[in-house]
């Protein structure tokens, strides 16, 4: 890959720059209506659903460009383009590829405009993060398919207001992957019942689902009967170029850096401890190697090569580091790490203790660290399947 900018998309990356200049105010000025006033300027920018064909509403955007609207944004902490990533990420491009015209003009708008916002029902509590063994069942009666079971880990689901939906229309097949459907249910729908799953740190983030006699018109079908999975694996293909996340790891680890120069380990300041230095180092690698992974994804795809698993290998990398770069923290921070926000001696604000507490959301979150070694050693080093 050739590192260096064209004119064209160095001019882009000022584009960026000033605007983020000229409308992203620091954190502790950003009142109540910020928010909605930023979507609406990127979204009148285009830079809502970038990448997306312009016949959908998007811009056509390029690859690179892409990346460096992602790499600025993160690097400026500036608010999600959009305030539904799933809808951007997976749900939009499955409607896109999937639905039919109809689907198309009564959802993609909405997701472009941040007008709803989509959880994910995938996950069951019997096949967490074996997706083709589900068991959430959808029967057609009439005109409207009745679904009864349950889903487990649904991000987003306590405020989303739709939710697309993997369930099981056929049952006696020969490869499970077989006879799966995906259908677009709103969460209002009666008969679903959403509770909150509590994590350690007072997140609600991930719900539990259960749908008793759900109806769901057939015309909220996403592609054919049978096809889900399909359809499920195509739209996930969109979901992570890990640019965007790579900046944010590095942010993270100059705030460790700065922790470090702060704290004194047996009288002297941490950062002339061996010890921790080596830590540093391991932690800058592995970042490094996140980064030039993701560059290595994002030139297969500039050179119009098939979408490779390779991704699973960042999903793992930053599973692993979040974790252990806020571990760390904590153990230089003594006990004052383990305090959470609203405590006097709480370590920055908490920020240490709640990514600690938080595991759940980054290692379940997009498939669990098991699922991806086992796509690292099929598709990747092509040994048997587990």
């Amino acid at each position: 890959m050739d590192f260096e900018l064209t004119e064209t998309e160095q001019a882009f990356r000022e584009e960026v720059r000033n605007f983020l200049e000229e409308h992203l105010p620091p954190k502790d000025q950003r009142g109540p209506g910020f928010l909605g006033s930023w979507l609406e300027k990127v979204r009148e920018r285009g830079w809502v659903g970038f990448s997306w064909p312009a016949e959908f509403g998007g811009s056509d955007g390029g690859l690179i460009e892409q990346a460096i609207l992602k790499e600025e944004m993160a690097l400026a902490k500036a608010p999600p383009l959009g305030s539904s990533f799933m809808g951007l990420a997976w749900v939009g491009p499955g409607i896109m590829r999937y639905g039919t015209q109809e689907q198309k003009q009564r959802f993609i708008p909405d997701i472009l405009d941040s007008k709803v916002i989509w959880c994910t029902g995938y996950s069951e509590p019997n096949h967490g993060s074996d997706l083709a063994a589900i068991q959430c069942k959808a029967v057609k009666t009439g005109d409207h398919y009745l679904v009864n079971g349950q889903k487990i880990w649904t991000s987003g689901a306590p405020w989303a207001q739709w939710i697309i939906l993997l369930v099981r229309t056929q049952f006696d097949v020969e490869v499970k992957h077989q006879g799966i459907t995906c259908l677009l249910v709103p969460m209002d729908s009666p008969g679903i019942e959403v509770r909150p799953i509590e994590n350690m740190a007072g997140d609600r983030h991930f719900a539990e689902i259960f749908f008793t006699d759900v109806k769901v018109p057939i015309e909220n079908r996403l592609g054919e009967e049978g096809d889900g999975w399909q359809v499920t694996v195509s739209a996930l293909a969109n979901e992570r170029s890990s640019i965007g996340e790579v900046t944010q790891m590095f942010e993270t680890l100059d705030r460790l850096k700065t922790l470090v120069k702060q704290t004194t380990r047996q009288g002297k300041p941490a950062s002339e401890d061996p010890l921790v230095r080596r830590r540093l180092a391991v932690f800058e690698t592995r970042i490094a190697a996140m980064k030039y992974n993701g560059l290595r994804y994002l030139t297969r795809q500039i050179k119009g090569e098939p979408l490779s698993s390779e991704t699973s290998v960042n999903k793992l990398l930053r599973a692993s580091l979040e974790i252990e770069l806020a571990d760390f923290a904590i153990e230089l921070s003594g006990p004052a790490g383990l305090e959470l926000r609203g405590s006097d001696h709480a370590v920055d604000g908490g920020s240490w203790a709640k990514s600690s507490l938080n595991w759940p959301n980054v290692v379940i979150g997009g498939g669990t660290p098991n699922i991806q070694r086992n796509i690292i050693s099929e598709r990747i080093l092509g040994q048997p399947k587990d």
